[in-house]
């Protein structure tokens, strides 16, 4: 990537120096510099639409801050409100945020540069030109499959709780997967910061993984133990085919992994797993010996794990590439308010005091509108810098912002003395110059994702060549720089100090209101139903919003967590979990909104709300753990009970009773995996690893 990025940004200059039209090639060697940065290893279709959409918004701001340029006061306005709409694309993703910022520095730096009309409208055009040719060499060169490493490891997992499920399990043998999961888990941990879809359906289907593997040893000693007791008891035969049927279905899950193929487990073999549930629920029925109490247990387990394999198969069969464009296709068929990843209606529920990234968005402006004010009334040379540098420094969370803006200064002194020393000694001709450029541009891309200030170092030295190709004295450029860069950084810093956030604090209460927030939706949902004739339409509106604005909030506090010091990576990897349980709770929750449209209104039935006041009940619980209050797993309803009871009810071929059936399966299934991991996260030897947070 960092090669065909370098290619992206020396070839248009050397273009330019070939053919005598410097001037144009810069521009579109800067267009590209700067969708370099959302060049990635996604797939080729998300890939592209990203950048296009990069090379576009580089375009505008090339021609905006070009066109306003003529007029400080517009100048500055516009910058202002540049940077408070790059601040709020922190709610959509750090991808987003970046972008926003690239944008922002495009804008600022060409405002000081004023053209005219026609001048400004072919400059926007070969920016976006430079940022086309970027994108063309991203999906052109080096095919990756993306996460490929990931979906195998989790292949493999499957595959052995296949062989375990088909294998008798012995006490004294060490339990069944445990290599493959630790191989999982480790695989999956580099992804930790990354809250896609896709990423967040490996971490269910791990999760789904790690209760199956708990499920299964389970049962395997409940089976032991029935067979002890009483070896011609029919439930023991019942086990049996339990677990032939989950390892086919498990190495059927494993197998499509493994291969990057969509997974088809057999819908017969599924519904005949929870057919020996059923079996098992009226051979303890009028018991009451030992035996009975452990087919009882034994009944327990195949619920789980018939939910699980449910739960499991339907993220397989979406967790390859083709899957991917299956997903997506299936969410353009939502109206844009119920879709997960919708643009538009996340920006819209963070329009609030009360999310992050609108304050964020908030105080990035102001320090724009004061950086850029200075610079222009103190007509300082190359003033610009300062409000580039506030962009890149000021970031959503105190600990980046700090060690950013150490960096950022540090980084810049060192790469203005690099890039005196390369002038001052080496005296490179235009050819080498734009060879030390591709050199730079490399090392940023390279090595820059490591370590913020080697990127400042490569893009300081670069900058400087950049500005000295036109003609300016590199000396000039240096000392402008310097200047800029310590005053910008300064201003930052100082407004971070006066508004700081600890994301330490914050992220427990985040979750929490999260949950409370979801739980709210769920009210909204559930009153639909139980009343269809009210208009709810407005309070589902409302509380889709609040439950948007708070996974947006409690996404970007994970963001933020981990760029602070002392927060484990088991932390993260424990967040991030959770955070995709919900994920795939809420998306439940939207599906059962959408129902309400798609479906003809029926009567309730009599399950329909004790399930939803456990669902409702779950929720409220594990908020309230979040916020200190003890909590243990026996204090929480049984939600797979409870959905047996309301499958039972009613006629399951009525169109809004089978979509209710299927989205509270996966409800339970969610909401239990979310239960279980909070729960463990919240254990003494669990809790959030971080300074200055305790819990009673």
């Amino acid at each position: 990537m960092a090669l065909r990025n370098s290619i992206g940004v020396a070839l248009p200059l050397a273009a330019g120096v070939a053919f005598g039209a410097f001037s144009g090639g810069l521009i579109v060697g800067t267009g590209a510099l700067n969708v370099a940065f959302s060049d990635s290893d996604a797939p080729y279709a998300q890939r592209a639409r990203r950048m296009l959409g990069a090379s576009a918004l580089v375009g505008c701001a090339v021609f905006g801050g070009a066109l306003c340029g003529h007029s400080s006061v517009i100048a500055v306005a516009t910058a202002t409100l540049w940077a408070f709409a790059a601040g709020m694309l922190v709610a959509l993703s750090s991808t987003a945020a970046d972008l926003g910022a690239m944008t922002l520095v495009m804008l600022v730096v060409y405002s000081a540069f004023p053209m005219s009309f026609e001048k400004a409208m072919i400059s926007g055009a070969l920016a976006f030109a430079g940022g086309l040719f970027q994108t063309l060499l991203a999906v052109a060169f080096w095919p990756l499959h993306r996460f490929a490493p990931e979906r195998r490891s989790l292949g493999e997992l499957y595959r052995a709780l296949a062989q375990a499920a088909a294998s008798r399990v012995h006490a004294s043998e060490a339990p069944p997967a445990t290599v493959e999961s630790i191989q999982a888990q480790n695989a999956l941990a580099a992804l930790d910061r990354d809250h896609s879809i896709e990423v967040e359906r490996y971490r269910l289907l791990l999760s789904q993984a790690e209760r199956m593997r708990l499920s299964l040893v389970t049962l395997a000693r409940l089976r032991k133990r029935i067979e002890r007791e009483e070896p011609a008891n029919l439930a023991v035969e019942v086990l049996e085919s339990c677990f032939y049927l989950s390892s086919r279905v498990l190495n059927s899950l494993g197998s499509a992994l493994v291969a990057g193929e969509p997974a088809r487990a057999d819908p017969d073999e599924l519904r005949e797993i929870q057919t020996l549930a059923e079996k098992l629920r009226s051979l303890e029925a009028g018991r009451s010996s030992p035996v009975a109490a452990m087919i009882a247990d034994a009944r327990i387990q195949v619920d789980a794990i018939a939910g699980q394999l449910r739960s499991a198969a339907d993220l397989a069969a979406y967790a390859t590439p083709a899957g991917f464009q299956a997903f997506e296709r299936h969410e353009a068929r939502q109206p844009w308010t119920l879709r997960l990843g919708s643009i538009v209606a996340t920006l819209r529920a963070n329009i609030s005091l009360n999310s992050a990234a609108f304050r964020h968005s908030m105080r990035l402006a102001v320090c724009i509108a004061i950086g850029d004010g200075i610079g222009r009334g103190l007509h300082w040379r190359r003033s610009y810098w300062l409000p580039m540098t506030i962009a890149i420094v000021l970031k959503p969370d105190f600990s980046a912002t700090f060690s950013r803006g150490v960096l950022r200064l540090t980084g810049t002194f060192l790469g203005l003395v690099l890039a005196t020393v390369m002038f001052h000694e080496l005296h490179p001709g235009l050819v080498a110059q734009v060879a030390l450029i591709a050199a730079l541009m490399f090392i940023m891309r390279c090595f820059g994702p490591a370590n913020y200030g080697i990127l400042v170092i490569a893009v300081t030295a670069l900058v400087v060549l950049l500005i000295a190709l036109t003609g300016d004295s590199p000396n000039d450029v240096i000392a402008a720089r310097g200047l800029n860069t310590a005053v910008g950084g300064a201003i930052a810093l100082i407004a971070y100090w006066l508004w700081p956030t600890w994301e330490r604090t914050q992220a427990p209460e985040a979750m929490a209101q999260m949950l409370d927030a979801y739980r709210e939706y769920f009210r909204a949902i559930r009153e639909s139903y139980l009343n269809p004739d009210e208009p709810l339409a407005r309070e589902l509106d409302r509380a889709r919003f609040a439950a948007r604005r708070a996974r947006s909030n409690f996404e970007a506090s994970v963001d933020r967590l981990s760029a602070e010091p002392g927060v484990s990576t088991e932390t993260l990897h424990n967040l991030s979990a959770m955070l995709a349980s919900s994920h795939r709770l809420v998306h439940a929750f939207m599906a059962l909104e959408s129902g309400l449209s798609t479906s003809r209104p029926v009567a309730p039935r009599d399950a329909f709300r004790p399930f939803a006041d456990h669902v409702e009940l779950t929720l409220y619980y594990l908020a309230a753990a979040l916020r200190g209050s003890r909590l243990t797993r026996a204090d929480l309803p049984d939600l797979r009970e409870e959905h047996h009871a309301l499958v039972q009810s009613g006629d399951p071929l009525t169109e809004r009773y089978a979509l209710v059936n299927v989205e509270t399966d996966r409800i339970t299934n969610s909401l239990n995996t979310l239960s279980q991991e909070v729960l463990k996260w919240l254990t003494p030897g669990a809790r959030l690893q971080v300074p200055g947070v305790s819990r009673p």
